[in-house]
């Protein structure tokens, strides 16, 4: 049910995710995911789970999927009426999943395949990503128990209050393969848990996983919202997929540049580096200053064509990161890797602010 959660346990320390990625773009089974979160059930607390897939709809790898949760038979009409006007709908159907116990007070869900009417795309005098990106904060902000959860290509995001096991269960995710996963339990820290405030946070195809806290929420809230981004959901997870998206999508950043940003590193540290060097993180940090995430956090980045990783700069939050052939794996413990890949060619763990990024055959490390 749609922002109607309930009160539970609440460690601040708690949650964890898990990413997998392939670099030669083989296709994983999404049971291996769960398989990896489920091990890390007692940093969960029931109050939300979710996953991020990306190459699963390989049929329809060139229009957007949305996904959206619905309170009531007349928030569907509305949200329909809008979609019909704005987007050609090649498919449209109720969300595949199968009814267990574990999950209950489920909205309705349902599953579109669109593209912009061209048309619609004219009169915008947009670009694509922003006309789809602005309907889908339009759809969320206007529209009473509709909320659109998942909005990329070739990609999807499927969440709800419960175990993460248990809602990948719920959303049937041994049918379907894609060549990178992300995985979330636990939530919430500060607000009540309920469908749409589950983990992962997404727009377009963009999504993020998060286990900490932010202290600096309000102040990236305000900021970011100049730019016409809605934070509606009460969460620190939500500002930090806009602050991705302003910076990579519009902005045009690297993605070494936006973990500079959003982790940059102490004006201590700067002054030890080179002119050159110095000059450019001085810039990025005075510039995008009210961008800068402060607290606890480690976060994985999931966007077509790859994944980042990424700790706070002060690192308290643990994150381990490791490698087999040609697989990338990320968690918050090393059991998390080991159950699905005993024999690893190398593990680590990633210093504070430095980003590790994981790509299809090697290619640009950027999202856009």
């Amino acid at each position: 049910m749609l922002k109607e959660g309930f009160e539970g346990n609440r460690i601040p320390s708690g949650c964890a995710v898990s990413g997998i990625f392939s670099k030669s773009g083989e296709r994983i089974p999404g049971d291996k995911i769960i398989k990896s979160i489920a091990i890390m059930h007692e940093r969960s607390n029931g109050l939300g789970g979710g996953f991020a897939g990306y190459g699963i709809y390989p049929e329809y790898k060139d229009i957007y999927a949305f996904h959206i949760f619905y309170n009531n038979s007349r928030a569907k009409s509305e949200s329909e009426s809008c979609l019909e006007e704005n987007f050609e709908i090649a498919s449209m159907s109720v969300m595949p999943t199968r009814p267990i116990p574990e999950i209950t007070d489920s909205p309705i869900i349902w599953r579109y395949f669109v593209n912009p009417k061209k048309r619609s795309l004219e009169e915008s005098q947009l670009d694509e990503l922003e006309f789809v990106a602005r309907f889908v904060t339009k759809v969320n902000s206007n529209i009473d128990g509709a909320y659109i959860f998942s909005s990329g290509k070739n990609m999807g995001v499927f969440k709800a209050v419960g175990y993460p096991e248990d809602v990948g269960v719920f959303y049937k995710l041994e049918e379907y393969a894609g060549y990178s996963w992300t995985a979330h339990g636990r939530y919430p820290t500060n607000t009540p848990g309920w469908w749409g405030g589950a983990h992962p946070f997404a727009l377009l195809d963009y999504t993020i996983v998060h286990n900490g806290e932010i202290s600096s929420y309000d102040a990236n809230r305000r900021h970011i919202e100049m730019f016409g981004y809605k934070c509606n959901l009460l969460t620190d997870t939500e500002v930090i997929t806009y602050i991705i998206d302003y910076l990579v999508r519009r902005v045009g950043l690297t993605l070494q540049e936006t973990a500079n940003v959003i982790a940059a590193p102490f004006w201590s540290t700067i002054s030890r580096c080179s002119e050159e060097e110095k000059n450019r993180l001085t810039y990025l940090r005075n510039v995008f200053a009210g961008l800068l995430i402060n607290g606890p956090f480690s976060i994985i980045l999931g966007f077509n064509g790859g994944m980042m990783a990424l700790n706070d700069r002060l690192k308290l939050r643990s994150m381990v990161v490791a490698e087999k052939g040609d697989m990338g794996y990320v968690a918050s413990e090393e059991s998390a890797i080991r159950i699905i890949e005993p024999d690893l060619d190398r593990i680590w763990a990633p210093e504070g602010g430095e980003p590790v990024i994981f790509t299809l055959n090697g290619g640009e490390q950027k999202c856009r």
